[in-house]
């Protein structure tokens, strides 16, 4: 068939030419084959420009279509370059999964918010209240602790807040959906979203990328991977993670620090917290950030003083902190076990790599509140803009879509998601154990081997 006159005068780069414009102030990005420039938009976008960087030079349509309604296509035309992707080509679980989500905004339910974010205020609002009551009424050490117990589970929900504000799930509403943020995040948790939302939308666009996402980066406590070894390059952070003494001998025993150091989780995200906030990067509604953080280290520490000895203030911010260890251990198991790889994650097979990369939790229904959706892991990550009451309802057909196309859909019981972490962990602790300084294996030695022969 002749081409028509319009095919004549398009434009068009090839994929290979399209991957030269990857860096800050030359950032092109192509959709459903039409070519952008998004240099000067990344400034001000609201996920921030690194989300962009990352998939550079390359064809985001899946990820575009995963976290932008469709209002927001209308925007692309100012930023359209003219050009036209030569060799552009959709594959068969692109079509599907594009398919799918047509399906699910036609048929109204990312409109369809429920009420589990009003149930979780009022929770958190009475949990508050007995928390409060509790320290202020009582002079008994059973209820102190009890109070830091709820503490911590008003914490967990809250947090579950933030993460449905942050994916726009709460309302249409960005002003809205920022206030409720700062609320259940910086004020009632004392963890920034700014941090937050830097992360964790790194963490969706690069899921389960050595160097790219954060959310396994953690040494010198923990590596989930040898190629951790070799003191890899954080491109998220921009610094090399160094594997020294150190993190040898911590990583070494992780499979047995992980939960007490999952009990201290809070304090590593506090003091992320702080390193965000007074860097010298860019941080949008930093101010606000700010005023957020002042509201909750005004009433947390007046009331732990309320208390009336040092031995029950401690005991009450443990309780608190062994509480929302649950959710850190929640958020390690939904990916420590994962399959990892390293370098930029390529938008042809963006839904490839979520469902590698992620593992759900199975639960019963009436367990929901507990995990916040994400017991459903793999379906917030291919749908992160679905109202987590939602998710259950279409897990079937994330799962019939793995299976179609041979992708590893994993749900696992809670214990099981444990043992297969704390497997991972051990895996990587031995072999650490096997290595020197500069990544070579250690030399023999007797008494070493002695004492780290079982693990």
């Amino acid at each position: 068939m002749a081409a028509t006159e319009g095919e004549k005068t398009k434009k068009y780069l090839t994929s290979e030419e399209l991957k030269i414009h990857n860096k800050s102030g030359d950032l092109w990005i192509s959709i459903n084959g039409k070519v952008y420039d998004v240099s000067a938009w990344a400034k001000i976008h609201p996920g921030g420009e690194g989300l962009l960087l990352t998939l550079a030079g390359q064809d985001v349509t899946d990820a575009f279509i995963a976290y932008h309604p469709g209002t927001a296509w209308q925007y692309l035309d100012r930023l359209f370059t003219g050009y036209y992707l030569k060799d552009f080509e959709v594959s068969e679980v692109s079509k599907d999964y594009r398919r799918l989500v047509t399906e699910f905004s036609k048929s109204g339910i990312f409109e369809e918010k429920g009420h589990h974010v009003m149930y979780s205020f009022v929770a958190v609002a009475v949990m508050m209240f007995l928390c409060v009551y509790g320290v202020l009424r009582s002079e008994s050490t059973l209820v102190h602790l009890i109070s830091g117990c709820l503490l911590g589970l008003l914490w967990v929900l809250s947090a579950y807040v933030g993460h449905d504000s942050g994916h726009s799930q709460v309302t249409w509403s960005p002003t809205t959906n920022k206030v409720v943020q700062l609320i259940s995040g910086n004020c009632l948790t004392g963890i920034s979203i700014a941090w937050w939302k830097w992360t964790h939308n790194q963490h969706h666009i690069a899921c389960n990328s050595l160097d790219n996402d954060p959310d396994l980066q953690h040494i010198p406590v923990f590596a989930v991977s040898n190629r951790f070894f070799s003191s890899l390059t954080s491109r998220f952070y921009g610094r090399k993670l160094e594997f020294d003494s150190l993190a040898r001998f911590l990583v070494s025993y992780q499979h047995w620090t992980f939960y007490p150091v999952m009990c201290f989780g809070r304090v590593n995200l506090f003091i992320q917290t702080f390193l965000l906030l007074f860097s010298r990067r860019p941080v949008l509604d930093r101010a606000l950030n700010l005023i957020g953080l002042a509201v909750f280290w005004t009433w947390f520490p007046l009331l732990v003083s309320c208390l009336p000895n040092w031995p029950e203030r401690v005991m009450f911010v443990l309780a608190s902190f062994v509480v929302t260890s649950i959710q850190h251990i929640q958020f390690c198991l939904n990916h420590f076990s994962g399959d990892v790889y390293m370098g930029d994650p390529e938008g042809n097979d963006w839904f490839e790599k979520q469902t590698k990369g992620t593992i759900n939790i199975s639960c019963s229904r009436w367990m929901d509140w507990l995990y916040g959706g994400l017991q459903f892991q793999l379906e917030h990550h291919l749908f992160p803009r679905l109202p987590r009451g939602q998710l259950r309802r279409i897990a079937p057909l994330a799962r019939d879509l793995c299976k179609k196309h041979n992708l590893p859909y994993r749900s696992l019981s809670f214990w099981e998601a444990n043992v297969s972490t704390i497997g991972v962990l051990r895996t990587a602790a031995l072999q650490a154990r096997k290595l020197a300084g500069g990544g070579v294996p250690v030399p023999k030695n007797l008494v070493w081997e002695a004492i780290n022969t079982h693990g």
